[in-house]
């Protein structure tokens, strides 16, 4: 597990104070200009199916992260810190050169969008449109439904799978 920057770390207390003054009406307007600078620019779910995983793998964006995750996954956002800051230590731009989705297997919609300040460079949210079980089975029939699920796609195409956090040598391979 790894520890969250001093950046990071700041944003996510600053959401968090957020949410409670907002509830009593008074923020200052330094933090509101902080919260919402940190506010993602999603503002739609696609539906994510087995022929949207199909499609993806076949002709989505190069190089790009698929972290399959569900509202109460505690470390998922920890994933996105991560796969963020590997992709701003290689010199590339997340959203620009490499594309961070984030499948939420358990909300649609609105209540999806909802989640996005959790994940630090998400470019695209998606939820699972149909039966879970059929959808998943799709994706790896070896997965067990344990979140987060990583899988990195490189340049060529090539991809690696991993449950929980990716490892600086399997960052390094994708991002190359």
């Amino acid at each position: 597990m790894t520890f969250l920057g001093n950046a990071q770390r700041w944003r996510r207390h600053a959401l968090l104070a957020a949410s409670l003054l907002a509830a009593g009406g008074y923020m200052p307007n330094g933090l509101a200009a902080l919260v919402h600078a940190a506010q993602p620019a999603i503002k739609t779910v696609a539906n994510f199916d087995a022929g949207t995983w199909k499609q993806l793998l076949a002709k989505g964006p190069r190089p790009a992260a698929y972290v399959f995750t569900n509202s109460f996954c505690a470390t998922c956002p920890e994933v996105f810190d991560l796969l963020s800051q590997a992709v701003g230590g290689s010199g590339q731009a997340v959203g620009h050169d490499v594309e961070l989705a984030a499948i939420l297997m358990d909300l649609r919609g609105d209540h999806a969008l909802a989640h996005a300040h959790h994940y630090t460079g998400v470019t695209r949210i998606y939820a699972f449109d149909g039966f879970e079980p059929a959808i998943r089975q799709a994706i790896d029939p070896k997965w067990r439904n344990i979140t987060p699920y990583v899988v990195l796609v490189d340049r060529a195409g090539r991809q690696q799978r991993v449950t929980g956090q990716p490892t600086p040598g399997q960052l390094k391979v994708w991002l190359r």
